[in-house]
């Protein structure tokens, strides 16, 4: 490394000392196996070290682009600013907003650029976080724009950062149009903002190569022209050849037309019903009045993918039957396009590639869906900010369904509707909690994908999968009832296994009859307000309870404590044999504790205030 005092001139940077040159040398080095290993992995561009990059903005004049490095607990990131102003700011917060948020910020007040890690309050004001946990690595211009290298750790034990979890990230960025005096000069009610979602701590883990012999078949819509609409939910119908035996689909990939990555936010791959011996062909919005009823019956999810993933592969000895036999020759496929700028006239033409094989493997694997049934007994009362409903897959019914080695889970979907805010399941044994299966603390009903786990999960006999979800009805004013409607509710993980079972849905509700207690019970503190006549509805029931504070109390109580009906089902919707309803609640004794963030050293931060930089040209 040259000597300090000829690095601070290369770089434009205040001087520093040996020893923080001996710190800033043993970074670069790190940054660069880093970075060198990710290259040599092979699963992004030549022109690329970076594994995953996505577009932040609408425009694409903003690009993120990262790496996980497990070992050091840290994620580098470049942005790339493609049209620079006056700076930018990027980072993360709970839901997405820009209040409260953990950011890093570039600026300039005419003269000099700095670069600084910073938060904002309630109000969307800027503050200079004094313990300086995104530490600047380089700083380059190339000819696509500025490129700011930095580090951040997943936690900093800093109460004004965001902690770096598994599951979705809200991003956040904005533009500086002009110069700011300071970094508190600076409000974000005058930027130009938005939110990107991303799974950021992406699975460290070995993908099987994809075998020679594999066939590809490419599920798109043929270049159908993108609504001039913020949201678009588009259907399009692609039939298998009559005729097409069994295979397994190995992998699957996204398709996405160049120029249209930042309008296509996610796509998901269903199968229709077996028995759907005829579907009609159908190319356009999935709410249009001209959408066939029929395709409501193609809801197996075959492949799913959203914004930053890359590549799902199963697992070597594994696949996912499709064709043949008792398998439907209709798969719908839903790509959902974000158009937040209403852009007129653009053409798309995306989708997914399957690579399948006719070679089966040694094992099918199948879909499970876990939670709650969709039903109206459970339901969140209005104005809550944070109601939980949990669902389990009991050990009567994993001890009948599945087989004697068990089962192994190596991914999941979680899903619910517009008012779930996290959704966590977790594998119980012998009345312990044991391990979780895969749990999303800042869930977003609007970023939805598989999501290959970080390690397989053995299911067996006799273990219980619990399933918690966790709603924000803040904004109703009636209680939001369990169904299939959008402004209903879901709470569901459908966990990708293998071997397949019978076993395809494995949830839980409340016992109807319980249910009808509590009617009763708050009916007897607040004047006969709900009917519990036969011919009122259960939604009605909800709709007519006035919410106060006792009322939501014991209905909180009814889930927690009363007795369940169990769907312990078959494919054909058909239950195992056995007794379901009035099932007690499974037992468990202990929980997992949460785990704490590992505070970095101070050797790890960047110095206490901004660090000025030269924006100008080559490298910094």
């Amino acid at each position: 490394i040259p000597a300090p005092s000829r690095w601070c001139r290369w770089a434009s940077l205040p001087c520093p000392s040996v020893r923080e040159a001996a710190f800033m040398y043993s970074t670069a080095v790190a940054v660069f196996l880093v970075i060198l290993v990710a290259a040599l992995q092979g699963s992004a561009p030549p022109e690329s070290p970076f594994l995953y990059r996505i577009p932040l903005d609408p425009e694409e004049s903003l690009e993120l682009s990262w790496n996980v490095s497990y070992p050091q607990e840290a994620i580098f990131f470049q942005l790339l600013v493609k049209q620079l102003k006056a700076g930018v700011l990027f980072g993360m917060s709970d839901r997405g907003e820009l209040e409260n948020a953990d950011l890093v910020v570039l600026w300039t007040d005419g003269d000099t650029a700095y670069f600084a890690d910073a938060w904002s309050d309630q109000k969307g004001q800027i503050h200079l976080d004094p313990q300086q946990d995104y530490q600047l690595l380089q700083v380059e211009r190339t000819p696509e724009g500025l490129a700011l290298l930095f580090k951040r750790p997943f936690g900093t034990c800093d109460p004004k950062d965001y902690l770096i979890e598994d599951g979705t990230v809200h991003l956040v960025y904005g533009i500086l149009e002009e110069p700011f005096r300071s970094l508190e000069a600076i409000n974000i009610s005058g930027l130009r903002t938005g939110l990107q979602r991303v799974q950021l701590l992406k699975p460290n883990i070995t993908f099987p190569a994809t075998p020679s012999d594999t066939y590809t078949m490419d599920i798109h819509a043929p270049d159908i022209q993108i609504p001039n609409q913020v949201t678009t939910y588009w259907c399009y119908i692609h039939e298998l050849p009559e005729g097409f035996p069994r295979h397994h689909i190995v992998k699957y990939e996204p398709i996405v037309t160049k120029g249209n990555e930042a309008l296509v936010h996610h796509m998901e791959i269903f199968q229709c019903a077996p028995e759907m011996d005829n579907v009609p062909h159908f190319n356009g919005p999935c709410d249009s009045k001209m959408k066939p009823d029929r395709l409501n019956y193609c809801r197996h999810v075959l492949a799913a993918w959203a914004l930053g993933a890359k590549a799902f592969y199963y697992p070597e000895e594994a696949g996912i039957a499709f064709g043949g036999p008792g398998s439907s020759r209709y798969i719908r496929l839903e790509v959902h396009y974000h158009n937040p700028l209403v852009i007129e006239g653009r053409r798309d033409s995306s989708g997914i590639r399957l690579y399948y094989t006719d070679k089966l493997r040694r094992f099918n694997a199948g879909i499970m869906e876990l939670g709650l049934v969709y039903t109206p007994v459970m339901a969140i009362p209005p104005r809550e900010t944070a109601f939980v409903l949990t669902g389990y897959c009991t050990d009567k019914c994993t001890q009948l369904a599945l087989p004697p080695s068990g089962i192994h889970i190596f991914a999941s979907q979680l899903h619910t509707h517009l008012t779930g805010r996290k959704v966590v399941t977790v594998l119980a044994r012998d009345g312990r909690e044991w391990e979780i299966v895969n749990q999303d603390n800042h869930y977003s009903p609007h970023f939805q994908e598989i999501r290959m786990l970080k390690k397989m999960v053995s299911v067996h006999r006799g273990d219980v999968l619990i399933t918690s979800c966790t709603y924000n009805t803040e904004d109703r004013e009636l209680a939001t009832v369990g169904g299939f409607g959008i402004l209903e509710e879901m709470c569901v993980n459908y966990v990708h296994y293998y071997p397949q079972t019978q076993l395809e849905l494995c949830k839980s509700a409340v016992n109807a009859g319980f249910l009808q207690k509590y009617f009763h019970l708050i009916n007897r503190f607040n004047n006969e307000e709900v009917c519990t006549c036969p011919q009122a509805s259960v939604s009605q029931q909800f709709a007519s309870v006035p919410w106060n504070s006792f009322n939501r109390e014991v209905l909180k109580a009814l889930y927690d404590f009363a007795p369940i009906s169990m769907h312990c089902n078959k494919s054909s919707a058909v239950r195992f044999p056995g007794e379901w309803n009035l099932q007690p609640l499974p037992k468990v004794i202990s929980t997992l504790e949460e785990p704490t963030p590992r505070c970095p050293t101070s050797q790890g931060r960047s110095p206490g205030g901004p660090t000025i930089i030269s924006i100008g040209g080559g490298k910094g």
